[in-house]
């Protein structure tokens, strides 16, 4: 379902690992990120990246002190209200609070192996807290996102000092997979080049990245 993503990803040189749906196999899926991110013959940075139910997965590693990762990116972070309130009447209204982009949708439609009725279900872990996480954070959100309101994603973001929270314009909950889709990889380029250019970890619980590009101020 992330095809677009790893290649967009892939094609500015970093190796991509697709693991799964962490939903339907969250021990299985932690194992095998576990050994990925402990494999020094990897180059780096070893960075995770999880959507939806794995960015809460994907922060449950982080905040374990999993060994060998060097950053997080959490795309669509569920925190928001529970499923009574999230619920989707019917496909086409589950779509609707997914994605925007065409191409997606029509992925999703066609895909026999996709859990329809997902949003409705009970959250596979409780609201994540990122406190105790000591990578360097980038959050990606969309400001249409009526599943997990960017309002208490902010509030999550905010308990953890030098986490980057970008929302984007117009997205929905796939915040990967919506019409920003180009712009949601770019930024996520941007990250991994800043994680990669650094020149070594940083003090404090939750280090920082400073910039490459920097806009100048003209007088």
């Amino acid at each position: 379902m992330y095809e677009r993503f790893g290649r967009r990803i892939s094609a500015d040189g970093y190796r991509v690992r697709a693991l799964g749906d962490a939903s339907s196999g969250p021990e299985a899926i932690a194992e095998t990120a576990t050994e990925l991110l402990r494999d020094e013959t990897l180059p780096g940075p070893r960075v995770l990246v999880g959507s939806d139910t794995g960015a809460s997965h994907a922060a449950r590693l982080a905040a374990l002190g999993t060994s060998g990762l060097d950053g997080l990116i959490l795309a669509g972070l569920p925190t928001g209200p529970g499923p009574a309130e999230t619920a989707a009447s019917d496909w086409e209204d589950e779509l609707e609070r997914r994605t925007a982009c065409p191409t997606h949708r029509g992925r999703l439609t066609a895909d026999p192996a996709f859990r329809r009725g997902a949003l409705a279900g009970p959250p596979a872990l409780e609201s994540p807290t990122l406190e105790g996480i000591s990578v360097p954070v980038l959050g990606l959100h969309g400001t249409e996102d009526t599943v997990s309101p960017l309002d208490e994603v902010r509030r999550a973001f905010r308990g953890l000092p030098g986490a980057e929270l970008v929302s984007l314009a117009g997205t929905r909950h796939d915040v990967l997979n919506d019409v920003t889709h180009r712009t949601a990889a770019a930024t996520v380029v941007l990250f991994l080049e800043r994680l990669r250019l650094a020149p070594g970890p940083a003090s404090g619980p939750a280090p920082g990245l400073a910039p490459i590009a920097v806009t100048e101020t003209l007088v």
